[in-house]
């Protein structure tokens, strides 16, 4: 996450984040950058990272809900949670409601989910958010949780057009990206590595292009509320950014009042609309 006149990724790994936090002062312009500590499988540490937010800054124009970990094995957050939905929704939706004070500060709001070309198989299981009583599936668990994101940025647009804000929510997605979701350990079986070694190869584009979708929804004047953005090339593969769409799932607006009133519950946090 950042705001244009400070920049201010969070991270839950403080040797990466200093690592990242060189090579971003090495090239950028403008206001120093800085980081702050978040770990989105938390809810401990989203109010930590909230509360050093508002203590330091006055305001936040841009969140970037880009957080992701993708197809791991059966596991749970701090809080108990199923790891995926989690930390890839539930983290989210709680550190955007505890930091809406510094948002609704700012003249023209930004958020930004990143979602994924995966909610088109997602579904959202009410029933069983967290895989209790179903059998796990690592893909089902990640597309519930890529669809939560499509969901909950439709549901956050509607609520701040009914308070009467300045707040934008829209969603992005990086295509085929070859970044170490697809090549780290997480993904699981043995047999599907070495195709996406080939797919990283053959059809993913390098990290830079797949962060242009989610740049752009946080920066350029053309985007509407509740927009999505993806690559234009070959099937939201690969390119630079367009508009795209959406499964009907992810326009449901019942489905979007449901996980957002099941969000409120599971995190504790209600958002303080004006």
């Amino acid at each position: 996450m950042y705001g244009f006149d400070y920049q201010r990724p969070a991270s839950r790994d403080a040797a990466k984040a200093a690592a990242a936090l060189m090579a971003v002062k090495a090239t950028a312009t403008g206001p120093e950058p800085e980081v702050v500590a978040l770990d989105l499988s938390s809810l401990a540490s989203v109010a930590e990272c909230a509360e050093q937010l508002g203590s330091e800054h006055d305001h936040l124009d841009v969140l970037m809900n880009n957080a992701g970990i993708m197809a791991v094995p059966k596991g749970t957050t701090a809080d108990g949670f199923e790891s995926q939905l989690g930390t890839n929704h539930l983290g989210h939706f709680a550190l955007t409601g505890r930091v809406l004070p510094l948002l609704l500060a700012a003249p023209e709001p930004r958020v930004v989910s990143v979602s994924s070309n995966a909610h088109r198989f997602g579904r959202m299981h009410f029933d069983d958010l967290f895989f209790e009583r179903s059998r796990y599936s690592r893909w089902k668990a990640y597309g519930q949780s890529k669809l939560a994101n499509l969901l909950f940025t439709s549901e956050l647009q509607r609520r701040a057009v009914e308070a009467h804000t300045a707040l934008t929510a829209l969603a992005a997605h990086p295509g085929y990206a070859a970044t170490n979701l697809t090549s780290g350990p997480a993904i699981g079986a043995a047999l599907l590595k070495p195709l996406l070694i080939v797919g990283d190869r053959l059809v993913g584009q390098p990290d830079h292009m797949g962060a242009l979708p989610q740049l752009y929804a946080a920066t350029m004047p053309d985007v509407l509320p509740d927009d999505y953005w993806g690559p234009d090339a070959f099937r939201e593969q690969r390119g630079h950014p367009t508009r795209v769409g959406r499964t009907a799932r992810a326009l449901d607006t019942d489905a979007a009042a449901r996980l957002w009133a099941r969000s409120e519950e599971l995190t504790g946090v209600t958002y303080p609309w004006p």
